[in-house]
């Protein structure tokens, strides 16, 4: 069996892969902060479990006929954030809040990659090497 075989470490590995690239973005971001008409991008996060993912979606129900009908597609806007001001020339980048993504992805990072050593670790220990 591969390495690359074990979920665990493929999981972490995709999750590490998702935090780089999630920095270039929020670095993109912190870069055009002055950028007339500029919006910031951000990544979605990896599912892993799709499955308990669905179960958790709430489903969208009409209790009168006065109400309108709801589509799937408007529960993926209830969690969007609006927190943020667009200056007189049109950026939207709140450098603050950007730069505070870009601290809690990179200890996320530090943790995921701590991770994936102690299970490299784990797995010499089993095998029989120091």
């Amino acid at each position: 069996m591969a390495l690359t075989d074990i979920p665990i470490l493929s999981m972490l590995r995709t999750k590490m892969q998702w935090h780089q690239e999630r920095q270039r973005v929020l670095a993109d971001n912190v870069a055009n902060s002055d950028t007339p008409n500029f919006r910031p991008h951000d990544l979605v996060e990896p599912n892993f479990d799709t499955m308990a993912t669905a179960a958790a979606t709430p489903m969208l129900v009409r209790t009168d006929p006065g109400h309108q009908a709801g589509s799937e597609s408007d529960a993926s806007y209830a969690h969007t954030s609006s927190g943020f001001q667009i200056r007189p020339a049109g950026n939207a980048v709140d450098h603050e809040g950007e730069m505070s993504k870009v601290a809690g992805n990179q200890m996320d990072f530090q943790a995921v990659s701590a991770l994936y050593v102690k299970s490299l670790g784990l797995l010499k220990i089993a095998v029989g090497k120091k």
